[in-house]
């Protein structure tokens, strides 16, 4: 992960897990089709999202992690 700084505090942001209340961790969804026979089911890609918080002013940024 590279060092990613606060937009309002020019402080760095710190990794932490997001969760819902049912327990499960966030993911981003694509309007993309899976590939395989999931995305012929018509299920669309999915992506886990990288939660960073400012531990000054508490500002929380989601970035997807996309494979490369």
């Amino acid at each position: 992960m590279p060092d990613r700084r606060c937009p309002d505090c020019g402080v760095t942001m710190e990794g932490m897990t997001l969760r819902s209340t049912g327990g499960h961790t966030l993911q981003v969804v694509s309007g993309e089709n899976r590939e395989g026979i999931l995305g012929k089911l018509g299920m669309n890609q999915t992506y886990g999202a990288e939660t960073l918080v400012c531990p000054e002013c508490g500002l929380v940024r989601l970035y997807a992690e996309l494979e490369e």
